[in-house]
């Protein structure tokens, strides 16, 4: 691959919405380019981009996939990513590895949330664009209401450079609107044949083609001044300017056909490789920087392979018998295989393994990989998704990916205690090839605690983790991390005086306790005069407060918020020892703790949620509804964006009720704000029920 020019190299990303034949066009397209003998089928499980057992049995893409083809002496990446809105996070890395996307739009599913919601990030990137309307076979497809459609949830609109061709109501293949001819093809055929454009569609070819030199002309002077003058473009200009007009961002071709029947497969592979960018038309555009990891000094790379080797890894396989899969986009320079390359993310060296060209499972050996190329790297140790790879004599770090955040939580319990390591190794691998999961253990609940993009993603992850570790765990709604603290001063005296003969134990304080403002913490001040107690023994009265702060009065919750104050006490010659001091310090504070006036506290959020406008006020209902206080509200793109503070405790399923209010458009992200207490009446049941379990645990 490395020989090859980057010229005759295209990277694109396939994004759709779930159900609208992504994984077929694809397959589509590597049997027209010859890629693969047969056009595989989802229903039978033989496509070449949906190999893994979870994609088989729900005939759906969950991971990406990355396939290999060419056309016009050319090599297409094609990286296939999925489609479901809890797998968007998928999407998104993707994006950082293509110099463009093709985005493939149902007749039947239309444009749902998620892909209202990654369109956003293709115009941030600045990403040229084409369009595929997929499906056409459909009966009752209707192309100007689907660009209608295009036009309302997207806010653009697409330039047809294809149109079905129906013969008795069937489709039987597309007028090519820039070649002017019908291509027409089959799923038992590969080669599309083309014919001249049949007599009863050379009106409708001839004013659709004047709308694309209408669009073509209207960006560039020359043109528009050529067109108004002769009244038409060359077929030079024209395909000229089509190719500028896209790779600007400011054409947005589309085409129509059908995956599963491989109809109007061939256009689009013709537009892949005249009109979308090579790496270096995209370096160019976009030029390759980074920061050096010592300095932080801006560094610069060319999409060239005289530059020094750097590259980004945006996807990450882990086979518990296979090993470790790295996809790797060569950004400049040249990846040898079996060579050594410096992690500059993570300041480590790695030995590459084998590079391979990936056709989905299929992996062929490379001898290196040049600028521009992506291709997958073996058994890297350290690598993770996201990380920068480069030369060790010439170091470069590039910009880390932003994964998006977990919004949905369950505490997890392994099925058997056998199962506990198995479950945190296997949760570890599977976020290694996921960063949009999420694995911890929370010190305050004691809880193993797994987070994900939604209950999809998450039950996904738990069918991973039994077929490839083994490991099966149970589900519950986590717990939340409740506080204690104080409204009033209190002061209580703690001694402890025990004789055993020989030496006793005896430990004698004073404590006064206070509160302190939300967020303080703890503070601990030593009062006493006189020598009442030792000053050696003080230190052993504060570790008693703080052993006894772990388990509140209440429902057993950590106390914060106050301060303790020692002020007096006695102490004995020979029997005064510092854990005597201890225990009676842990005494004075329970003591103290229960005239102070303990109340609960509840973490609460900062949440943002982005909505549709016509959204905003079931959204704004339903976070009153949860106790929340609406901060503000302010226009942003292409939605309404409200700034709430919400109680976590109202926050656990929130990621469902937000996509019902507002039909899976609506997303949101939280962060931990503070502390506040919780109203009396809530805090009764708290209390209650955690007696209630206190009691069944202790059974």
């Amino acid at each position: 691959m490395s020989e090859l020019h980057r010229e005759s190299l295209r990277n694109v990303l396939l994004i759709s919405s779930a159900g609208s034949g992504k994984t077929s066009l694809a397959e589509a397209m590597l049997f027209t380019s010859g890629a693969v003998p047969h056009l595989g089928s989802i229903a039978q499980g033989t496509t070449v981009s949906d190999f893994e057992p979870e994609e088989l049995h729900r005939r759906c893409s969950v991971s990406t996939s990355l396939l290999r083809c060419s056309w016009s002496h050319t090599i297409i990446n094609i990286v296939d990513s999925p489609g479901a809105l809890s797998l968007l996070g998928e999407t998104l890395l993707a994006l950082h590895a293509v110099d463009a996307v093709i985005l493939v739009v149902g007749a039947t599913s239309g444009i749902r949330s998620e892909l209202v919601r990654v369109w956003s990030r293709i115009t941030t990137l600045g990403l040229p664009c084409l369009l595929f309307f997929n499906q056409l076979d459909k009966e009752g497809i209707s192309l100007d209401k689907m660009v209608a459609i295009c036009q309302r949830e997207l806010g653009i609109m697409p330039l047809p450079m294809s149109l079905p061709y129906r013969c008795a109501g069937r489709l039987n293949g597309v007028l090519d609107l820039v070649q002017q001819c019908l291509f027409s093809s089959s799923k038992e055929n590969p080669a599309a044949q083309q014919a001249p454009i049949p007599e009863n569609e050379r009106t409708v070819v001839e004013e659709a083609r004047k709308r694309i030199q209408e669009g073509i002309a209207e960006g560039d002077d020359r043109l528009l001044e050529q067109y108004l003058t002769a009244g038409e473009l060359t077929q030079e200009d024209l395909t000229n300017g089509l190719r500028l007009g896209v790779q600007a961002c400011r054409i947005i071709p589309l085409y129509s056909g059908s995956g599963i029947e491989n109809i109007g497969i061939a256009p689009l592979l013709n537009a892949i490789v005249d009109l979308l960018p090579s790496p270096a038309d995209h370096a160019l555009k976009s030029p390759l920087a980074g920061a050096h990891p010592d300095t932080g000094e801006t560094v610069r790379r060319r999409a060239v392979p005289e530059d020094p080797f750097s590259g980004i890894v945006f996807k990450t396989l882990i086979d518990p018998f296979v090993g470790r899969l790295s996809f790797l986009r060569v950004l400049s320079g040249v990846l040898h295989a079996d060579s050594t390359v410096f992690n500059s993310s993570r300041g480590s060296k790695e030995k590459s393994g084998h590079l391979y060209a990936v056709l989905g499972k299929k992996h062929t050996p490379l001898s290196s990989a040049g600028a521009g190329d992506i291709v997958a790297i073996g058994k890297l140790k350290d690598t993770q998704t996201g990380d920068t790879l480069c030369d060790e004599h010439a170091l470069i770090r590039y910009p880390k990916i932003a994964f998006p955040r977990p919004v949905l939580s369950f505490a997890i319990e392994p099925k058997s205690s056998a199962d506990v390591e198995k479950v945190s190794l296997g949760l570890h691998k599977l976020i290694e090839e996921d960063p949009t999961l999420d694995f911890s253990r929370h010190a305050d609940t004691k809880e193993m605690v797994l987070s994900g993009m939604g209950q999809w993603h998450i039950d996904l992850a738990l069918e991973k983790l039994h077929r490839k570790y083994g490991a099966d765990v149970v589900l519950h709604m986590p717990k939340i991390p409740y506080r204690e603290t104080i409204r009033a001063t209190a002061q209580a005296q703690g001694k402890y005086k025990k004789q055993t003969g020989g030496h006793g134990q005896y430990g004698d304080c004073w404590l006064e306790l206070a509160p302190l403002p939300r967020g303080e913490g703890f503070h601990f001040e030593n009062k006493v005069v006189g020598g009442a107690i030792p000053r050696n023994f003080i230190p052993a009265v504060e570790k008693g407060v703080v052993e006894a702060m772990h388990h509140g009065i209440l429902a057993g919750f950590p106390v914060v918020d106050c301060r303790v104050a020692v002020f007096d006490g006695s102490y004995h010659s020979v029997d005064s020892s510092e854990m005597a001091f201890k225990v009676a310090g842990s005494m004075a504070f329970k003591k103290a703790l229960e005239t102070a006036h303990p109340v609960l506290l509840e973490p609460i959020m900062t949440v943002e949620v982005a909505a549709p406008a016509d959204h905003i006020g079931g959204v704004i209902g339903d976070l009153n509804g949860r106790r929340g206080r609406i901060l503000h509200v302010e226009a942003k793109d292409h939605s309404e964006q409200i700034t709430a503070l919400v109680p976590l405790a109202e926050m656990l399923t929130y990621a469902t009720t937000l996509n019902s209010h507002t039909a899976g458009r609506g997303s949101y992200t939280m962060e931990f704000a503070r502390y506040d207490e919780v109203p009396r009446e809530l805090a009764a049941r708290i209390v209650e029920t955690h007696k209630v379990e206190m009691h069944a645990g202790a059974h």
